[in-house]
C-alpha cells in the first residue's frame, strides 16, 4: 500500500467525502493491505453506532414476473426458460406471518417490474401488513413507479423503498439496459422517493460488464452526496440466460473493499451482506460483516418459488425452510461475534 492510498484513507474517515478522482486511485488502488487497513476502521466506526449488531431483514421474492429487459437479469422479459409465479396476498401474508413468530420486525417485498401488481393491489398488501404486524417496517424493491405510485405506497405505510441505481455513469447505464430504459428516470425515482419521505435505498453491482475504477468513483461520489438510508452492492454473477452468460463474475475481495469505503463515506448507512456474496463465496456473508456490513436478509418467501426468483446463476438458500434459514444465519454470525438483532434497524445518527 503505497502512501497516497493511506493518506486517501485517513481523508476518507475524518472528512467522509473524497473528490471522484481520488475515490477512482483508491479504488484501481486496491491491495490487501488497504483492505485490512479500510475494513479495520469500518468496522470500528460501526461498532460505535452499532456496536456487534446484526439487523435481520425477511425477504419475500412476491413475483419473478418483470416488463424489463436487463441485460443481466435472469428474470428479464424475454428469458422464456424463466417459470413465472406471483405470490397471492394470502401467501404474502403467511410468510410475514412466519417470519413475525421467527423474530423478524422488518420485512422487505421485492420483485421484478410486474404490471399485474397494480398499485391498488400492492397498497392493500402494505395496509394489511402493517394492520396485522404494527411494530414491523415493510420495505419495497418492485422497481421504477411514477411519483404519485410512490406516494400512494408511502401512504398506505410502506416505510422503505430500495431501487438499485445500478451504476452512476449514464454512458455505463445503457450499456447494461436495453434502448427503453433512462439512467436520467432511473436517478429521477431515487430523487421522488427521498423528497417523499421513505428511508431509501440504492446500490449497484460490483465487476458488471464496462465497469471501470472511473464508474466505481462515480457510484461513490453519488452515494456520498445523496446520502441513502441502506446501499445494497453485490457482486455481479452471471445468469445462462442472458446475453451477459459469458462475462466474468465480480469478486469478493473488490465488495468487501467498497463495503468498507460506503460505510467510512457514511458511517450510520445500513449495508447488507447480500446473498449474491455468500454465493460466490462460502463465508461471503461473514466477510462482508466483516468489512463493514450490517444487515442481513434471509429469504422468507415459500420454498417452492425461491429458485425461480434467479437474478443470477446458483443462488444459495433457495431450499431451506425459513427457521433454517434464519438459525442458520444467527449461527454464521454468532461464530464471528456478531448478534443477530431482530427489531425494526432503523438507521442510526452519527456524531
Amino acid at each position: 500500500m503505497n502512501e497516497k492510498i493511506m493518506n486517501l484513507i485517513d481523508k476518507l474517515e475524518t472528512m467522509h467525502s473524497l473528490d471522484t478522482e481520488e475515490y477512482a486511485y483508491l479504488v484501481a488502488g486496491r491491495d490487501d493491505d488497504a483492505a485490512e487497513v479500510l475494513a479495520h476502521k469500518a468496522v470500528s466506526i460501526r461498532k460505535k453506532i452499532y456496536g456487534n449488531a446484526v439487523f435481520v431483514r425477511g425477504l419475500i421474492e412476491i413475483s419473478n414476473v418483470c416488463k424489463n429487459n436487463c441485460l443481466y437479469c435472469g428474470i428479464r422479459r424475454s428469458n422464456s426458460s424463466c417459470s413465472r409465479y406471483r405470490l397471492t396476498q394470502e401467501q404474502i401474508l403467511g410468510c410475514c406471518q412466519e417470519g413475525y413468530d421467527l423474530g423478524f420486525r422488518t420485512f422487505v417485498l421485492q420483485g421484478g417490474e410486474d404490471p399485474a401488481l397494480t398499485d391498488e393491489i400492492i397498497c392493500g398488501i402494505v395496509r394489511q401488513i402493517k394492520m396485522n404486524f404494527p411494530d414491523c417496517a415493510v420495505t419495497l424493491s418492485l422497481g421504477e413507479k411514477l411519483r404519485e405510485s410512490y406516494q400512494s405506497l408511502f401512504d398506505a405505510g410502506a416505510d422503505r423503498y430500495l431501487l438499485r441505481h445500478e451504476t452512476a455513469n449514464p454512458q455505463h447505464y445503457e450499456k447494461l439496459h436495453p434502448s427503453d430504459m433512462s439512467y436520467f428516470n432511473r436517478m429521477s425515482c431515487l430523487g421522488n422517493l427521498k423528497e417523499i419521505g421513505y428511508q431509501v435505498g440504492c446500490g449497484f453491482m460490483v465487476g458488471s460488464p464496462w465497469q471501470t475504477p472511473d464508474c466505481i468513483a462515480e457510484d461513490l461520489k453519488f452515494i456520498e452526496q445523496f446520502q441513502p438510508a441502506m446501499c445494497g452492492i453485490g457482486p455481479f454473477i452471471p445468469h445462462g440466460a442472458t446475453p451477459f452468460k459469458n462475462q466474468a463474475a465480480g469478486t469478493l475481495e473488490m465488495t468487501t473493499y467498497l463495503l468498507s469505503i460506503i460505510r467510512l463515506i457514511s458511517p450510520g448507512i445500513l449495508l447488507p451482506a447480500t446473498t449474491a456474496l455468500g454465493t460466490i463465496h462460502p463465508t461471503g456473508r461473514e466477510q462482508g460483516i466483516l468489512a463493514g456490513a450490517n444487515v442481513v436478509m434471509p429469504n422468507l418467501s415459500p420454498v417452492n418459488v425461491r429458485s425461480k426468483y434467479e437474478l443470477y446463476d446458483h443462488k444459495i438458500c433457495t431450499g431451506e425452510e425459513s427457521a433454517e434459514c434464519r438459525n442458520c444465519l444467527n449461527n454464521r454470525m454468532q461464530a464471528i461475534g456478531y448478534e443477530i438483532i431482530t427489531d425494526r434497524g432503523d438507521p442510526r445518527p452519527y456524531g
